[in-house]
């Protein structure tokens, strides 16, 4: 938690319900950062210069020198926007000057921060459940409804409210800051201008990712990273291995024999002969929806649920052989897989070019080239999306071969098991959203890729707390802040289209990953793991429900649950949203369970300065 170098902050300090936190101070001595986490996870260091006070928080591959040197260089609060460029990697940036204090994120939304008052002061944490344990807030009960409904069809920001009543988040683009009583938000981050080609932004990327891989080694521990065959995770693990070769990789195995991640992994691992390669066999896994009764974290709904019970064994596993940090290629898909909304400013600045590439795309998907045309013609404006999706709820979804060419990530659509009290209370949410919204960037093109971006992110920093459960940092470094900004300055109609598989990655790897891999043109297919893992488990996720939390609001019928899971399933939309729907039922048994968040305690508290 953040304090405002205040009188009244110092007096809130006794409400912070930790029963034995580390309290770090401002300069004046009152409490600054006030929390609990280990030496080990090194998840807190802070530099001194006089007056000044310097906080990171995640991950930041800058030596504690380093970090000094740069607090030295800042002697009002205005210059921290120069030190942020150079604190590679993904983290909390916590700052104190004379009284002024400044709090941030990350771009992406992974390091997200929440907010609100307490006894008329603004206070912030980078939890949620932290600040609704010192509110005693209640569940908000419109946000739960938009999860249950609609999951992770929900772009951002409506997927990034709070689940508990009163407890705000700050947009990732924005700083908290604190002049003595009085607060405000201020933009620290805006996406960079398009303004490189892609041979000048191949290098770029190259640049970036080489220097953000570079220093990802954990101090202590060893450092491993998923080799899954596909082009994401197994840049991570060359260019990892420059400078750690004995480099752990993991993989599972897969149950659908069309699957060829085990062909490229194969290739790969033999190239890395230095690392050890740990493969989880398929029939020593969890079943897909293993475990479904048992949460994540009583912080927010996760709606990536299916593989939590693999994830904590893979964990566990990695744990056993020495691992502390862990490489994953999360966020490769949202950066180098722009969404074919990028047609739209091309049709406008580059027309001939933009009929070739939305020939491409109606040859190769199967797109109706008349109404593909006609929407195109036809943008929209961000509030009138969001207030489309809010009237088109409970429609049936539109043909698969139709293209998400508008605001959005595709069209959001209810649950087949959401009451009629459920579906008004998620559609006045959506309608909430269409009030406030703003696009993300100027261009339709960028702002569809940091959407892309900031909502997936927020189930990632959900997922990584089933890897710190065995003491392993999941660590995601196309998520870096460089790196998004690295990618941002493409113009996505550079790198996107038919012709080929991400080819500003593939580019900015010519000579580190194998030709053979960069040119890969597939990707794997889990359906029937998903499919096997709902056969065997449903007896299960069916029992879960017979005493449903989430019934007992009125925002579910479990007749039609029954109903829906138990007939035939053309396809995985329904395993989808079951995900979803065991995230909000999980999360709200433990978060209205006793005990289950933080409460005040009396003990000791230890100081740090």
């Amino acid at each position: 938690m953040v304090l405002p170098d205040t009188a009244d902050g110092a007096e809130i300090r006794a409400l912070v319900p930790f029963a034995h936190a580390r309290v770090i101070a401002h300069a004046s001595g009152r409490p600054w950062l006030v929390g609990e986490w280990s030496h080990d996870e090194v998840r807190v260091r802070v530099a001194s210069a006089g007056p000044v006070r310097l906080a990171v928080s995640g991950t930041c591959p800058v030596t504690d020198d380093g970090l000094a040197r740069i607090a030295a260089r800042i002697t009002r609060l205005s210059e921290v926007d120069r030190a942020v460029p150079a604190l590679l990697g993904s983290c909390h940036i916590v700052a104190s000057v004379d009284g002024h204090v400044r709090f941030q994120g990350s771009a992406s939304g992974l390091r997200r921060v929440f907010h609100t008052r307490v006894n008329g002061v603004r206070v912030a944490a980078d939890r949620s459940d932290v600040l609704a344990a010192m509110t005693g807030a209640g569940v908000d009960e419109e946000t739960l409804a938009l999860h249950v409904a609609c999951g992770l069809q929900v772009p951002f920001p409506a997927n990034a409210r709070s689940a508990w009543s009163g407890i705000s988040t700050l947009a990732p683009e924005n700083c908290l800051l604190w002049d003595g009583d009085r607060d405000r938000e201020a933009v620290w981050w805006r996406p960079p201008e398009p303004d490189r080609s892609l041979r000048e932004g191949t290098a770029a990327v190259r640049d970036t990712l080489t220097a953000v891989v570079d220093r990802r080694a954990p101090g202590e521990g060893r450092l491993s990273a998923d080799l899954s065959g596909g082009l994401d995770s197994t840049s991570l693990c060359f260019l990892a291995a420059r400078h750690t070769p004995e480099l752990l990789t993991f993989r599972w195995g897969e149950a659908d024999a069309g699957n060829d991640d085990a062909v490229y992994a194969g290739q790969a691992a033999r190239l890395l002969d230095r690392a050890e390669h740990l493969v989880v066999p398929q029939h020593e896994l969890p079943d897909i929806f293993a475990d479904p009764a048992l949460a994540v974290s009583a912080e927010e709904p996760l709606s990536l649920t299916r593989a939590t019970a693999r994830i904590r064994r893979g964990a566990r596993l990695l744990a056993d052989r020495g691992s502390r940090r862990h490489l994953a290629g999360h966020g490769g898909d949202e950066l180098f897989s722009p969404m074919p909304s990028y047609l739209h400013q091309l049709m406008r600045r580059h027309p001939v070019t933009a009929l070739k590439h939305v020939r491409a795309h109606c040859a190769l998907k199967r797109w109706p080239l008349r109404a593909t045309l006609a929407e195109l013609a036809q943008p929209g404006s961000l509030p009138a999306w969001w207030r489309e999706q809010a009237g088109l709820l409970t429609e049936p979804r539109p043909p698969l071969r139709r293209p998400a060419l508008g605001w959005g990530l595709g069209p959001v659509r209810a649950a087949p098991w959401m009451t009629p009290e459920g579906i008004e209370l998620a559609r006045e949410a959506l309608r909430r959203t269409a009030d406030r919204a703003q696009p993300l960037a100027e261009d339709l093109a960028t702002h569809t890729m940091v959407l892309m971006i900031r909502s997936n992110t927020a189930s990632y920093r959900l997922l990584a707390r089933l890897y710190a459960e065995s003491g392993v940092e999941l660590d995601m470094p196309y998520l870096d802040d460089a790196v998004i900004d690295a990618v941002l300055r493409v113009p996505a109609h550079e790198h996107a289209g038919p012709w080929r598989y991400k080819p500003l990655l593939a580019d900015a790897m010519h000579g580190i990953v194998p030709d053979g891999i960069r040119a890969r043109s597939t990707k794997g297919e889990f359906g029937e793991d998903i499919r096997r893992g709902l056969r065997r488990n449903l007896p299960a996720i069916l029992d879960l429900f017979a005493d449903s939390e989430l019934a007992a609001r009125g925002l579910i019928d479990t007749g039609a649950l029954r109903l829906r899971l138990g007939g035939p399933q053309p396809d995985n939309t329904t395993a989808q949203a079951l995900e979803s729907l065991l995230g909000c039922e999980t999360w709200l048994r433990t978060a209205s369970g006793p005990g289950t968040t933080p409460r005040p305690g009396n003990g000791t508290v230890p100081s740090e300065v």
